[in-house]
């Protein structure tokens, strides 16, 4: 499928949404107090496992930047995302990774979130990402700061970041005040 494929109607898109919605919905598993005590871990692994379900989040972060040309997945459930993503389009594929997982020379950004520090990494050479445009993604919206992080990454390469979205946003952590002026889509919002 190329990027112009991804042009449809906003009855077909409605429906699109509504179909990956209903699986994220039936097949996320939620674990209490993991990582960290105090924190619910939402799998989504039995989304991507499903292979229908798997095509129908991908179709739909597809739709939400038909213009990119590159897309950024965030470690790690970001990669898989972003490589089907991707493929959909007919873009390249960036993986946004922790620290100390790509060799130097990197461009770096820290951030905090809901347990803890970290910081993410891209290559500073070998990637030509100046006026690039972006399409970041994501598994989870929780505090923001991974986003907002991998986003500032690209944007102090000269690339344009000109959409985000997430599978899955926990509205009440506030992640989406942390992002910038890029339209943010999130199949799910609890």
């Amino acid at each position: 499928m190329s990027k112009h494929e991804l042009v449809e109607s906003p009855e077909l898109a409605g429906e699109r949404a509504a179909r990956a919605e209903d699986a994220v919905q039936r097949l996320t598993r939620w674990h209490d107090d993991f990582p960290t005590p105090g924190v619910r871990f939402a799998d989504l692994t039995p989304v991507f496992a499903d292979s229908e379900s798997f095509r129908t989040v991908l179709d739909c972060l597809a739709g939400c930047a038909p213009e990119a040309d590159l897309v950024a997945g965030v470690d790690a459930r970001g990669f898989l995302l972003g490589a089907g993503v991707a493929a959909l389009l007919g873009t390249g594929v960036v993986a946004v990774r922790k620290a100390g997982k790509l060799p130097p020379p990197v461009i770096s950004r820290e951030y905090t979130l809901e347990y803890g520090s970290a910081a993410l990494e891209i290559p500073a050479d070998g990637i030509d990402l100046a006026g690039r445009n972006v399409l970041l993604l994501d598994d989870v919206l929780a505090t923001g700061g991974t986003l907002a992080a991998a986003a500032a990454l690209f944007t102090d390469a000269g690339a344009h970041v000109v959409a985000a979205a997430v599978v899955l946003e926990l509205g009440f952590l506030g992640g989406r005040d942390r992002q910038g002026d890029y339209p943010l889509t999130s199949i799910v919002k609890l």
